[in-house]
């Protein structure tokens, strides 16, 4: 395989696999690129390769900003902007873990925590703050998990999961 039908299946393969998740494709599809590029690249340079709009290059590059996957980089006597991605995969991992976090899962605890608050003694009413409060238990409990995960060291975190891997 060339290796330009491979960054093109591998850009679409994330692109999908993002989607899945429930992420924006084409936001996946320019982090994927600027993964796998040796060098920061121009918004025109992004459209140009992906053949997608400057407003969506525009909005999904701000996207990979706010969840701090990108970074820019200004080169001097260019007026144009730059973007890299962060190219530690588990750094990465790490990154896109806090944001799902903060953006899914605590949303759920504080939908969950004022749920469980409901007022009714009926059957259907208890049997609606059971099943609410186990939901919150086990967010909870989630949340504990990953902030404990997102705090560990990069390389011992590795190395632990790599023995289980093996």
């Amino acid at each position: 395989m060339e290796l330009q039908e491979a960054k093109e299946k591998y850009i679409q393969t994330w692109g999908t696999l993002a989607s899945q998740w429930g992420t924006n494709r084409t936001m996946a599809q320019i982090h994927a690129l600027l993964l796998i590029s040796p060098k920061a690249l121009s918004t025109e340079e992004i459209m140009d390769e992906l053949k997608i709009s400057r407003g969506n290059a525009n909005t999904n590059i701000r996207a990979l900003l706010d969840w701090d996957l990108i970074t820019k980089e200004l080169v001097p006597g260019d007026r144009k902007e730059y973007f890299k991605a962060e190219k530690d995969i588990l750094e990465m991992f790490k990154r896109i873990v806090k944001e799902r976090k903060k953006r899914e899962l605590e949303s759920i605890i504080s939908t969950m925590n004022e749920l469980k608050e409901v007022n009714d003694s009926t059957n259907e009413g208890k049997e609606f703050k059971k099943v609410i409060a186990e939901i919150y238990k086990v967010t909870k409990k989630s949340n504990r998990i990953i902030n404990s995960i997102l705090k560990l060291e990069n390389s011992w975190f590795f190395d632990k999961i790599s023995k289980l891997l093996n």
